[in-house]
């Protein structure tokens, strides 16, 4: 039995015409019963007609986007291009999925946020306000990434970080653990900040990249303890950098890196920023 027909009511999406569904049995989950209108769809290839997968309100979803699963499109928000929209996930607000972008998961975007080209939005991450997730962009785990905020390029954010502000994240780099980036702060290159970084401005991170044996890149941010210093798979204070430096690498390395750590000393004014709340 199909799950929901389109009926002759019609709207015109730019070049498109959209037609208002009406449920065909209930969908508890989404608090649907049968006869209920619901959004906007270009065609049936836009809606699954399996799982529990709804589209709402004035929503739309049009081109080759598709919304499957248990996934929910509601509000005035727009899903299209090629996005897909599933599992469990939510597009809502005046939020905008577009191009090749993913959402998944438990995933949620609304408010006006924009997720496209090939991004994806997965596990209980939430994207709100007027943030942008973009590119090749990767956001997931716990984060949450709001106000006016852009995650772009091939960054990736995981555990339970947060970008807000005017903060962005790009290129390669990756912001996880408990870390915020926020204020007007930019992480990008191959920068690597996690555990309690705390970045609320340009000024808080210092990176040096083709550094030690393995030409890879030092981060040096400000934290809620103090500088907080990672390179390759460490991350510690500044003191248990160096001793650990001085265990393991020769002196024109451990040199190397000495120098380096007095320079971000002399970059970063702020070594220690309270604890931020979520």
């Amino acid at each position: 039995m199909k799950k929901y027909e389109l009926t002759n009511e019609t709207k015109e999406f730019g070049t498109r015409t959209l037609y208002r569904i009406r449920a065909l049995r209930d969908i508890p989950k989404h608090e649907v019963v049968a006869g209920d209108l619901g959004g906007w769809v270009e065609s049936e290839s836009n809606l699954s007609q399996d799982g529990d997968s709804w589209v709402s309100d004035d929503a739309y979803v049009s081109g080759n986007a598709w919304v499957y699963g248990n996934a929910h499109v509601s509000g005035d928000a727009i899903v299209s291009g090629r996005a897909r929209v599933y599992n469990d996930a939510r597009v809502y607000g005046d939020a905008y999925v577009t191009g090749n972008a993913r959402v998944f998961g438990d995933a949620r975007v609304f408010g006006d946020a924009r997720v496209y080209g090939d991004a994806i939005v997965t596990c209980d991450a939430r994207v709100s306000g007027d943030a942008r997730v973009y590119d090749n962009a990767r956001v997931y785990d716990n984060v949450r990434v709001c106000g006016n905020a852009w995650v772009s390029c091939d960054a990736c954010v995981s555990g339970r970080a947060r970008v807000y502000g005017n903060a962005w994240v790009h290129g390669d780099a990756q912001a996880t653990g408990d870390a915020h980036v926020y204020g007007d702060a930019i992480v990008s290159g191959h920068a690597y900040v996690t555990d309690d970084a705390r970045l609320p401005s340009r000024d808080s991170i210092f990176t040096a990249s083709y550094v030690g044996t393995e030409n890879g890149t030092l981060t040096v941010t400000s934290g809620v303890s103090g500088l907080v210093v990672t390179r390759g798979c460490f991350t510690g204070s500044v003191d248990e950098f160096l001793t650990k430096s001085r265990d393991v690498h020769d002196e024109k390395t451990h040199n190397e890196y000495r120098m380096l750590i007095e320079v971000a000393k002399s970059r970063i004014p702020n070594h220690v920023i309270p604890n931020t709340e979520d």
